[in-house]
């Protein structure tokens, strides 16, 4: 299993990630594109990193505004792997 990371090492990690807020156990941030087509575009781009690292983010879609949390459930938490997949998803806008 996966380690926890400890709250001071959640509170240094998220320096490193712009736009994206620690909520509870997850990571989230919210991308808003032009239009419903671009927003289904980036999820689609999403896809083959996700499934490459074995880590998948909760999506939410309203219109032009895409939702993405991580967390690593078998843990319980944040772990290493949450914030790894959330840099390489930032560099998809």
């Amino acid at each position: 299993m996966t380690q926890l990371l400890s709250d001071a090492e959640v509170q240094a990690r998220i320096k490193e990630l712009e736009s994206w807020a620690v909520e509870g156990n997850q990571l989230k941030r919210t991308f808003k594109f032009q239009d419903f087509l671009e927003a289904i575009a980036f999820i689609n781009d999403l896809v083959e990193p996700a499934e490459a690292s074995g880590h998948h983010p909760d999506i939410e879609i309203s219109y032009n505004r895409v939702t993405l949390s991580l967390t690593t459930h078998d843990a319980g938490g944040l772990t290493e792997k949450d914030f790894e997949l959330a840099k390489i998803l930032s560099q998809f806008v």
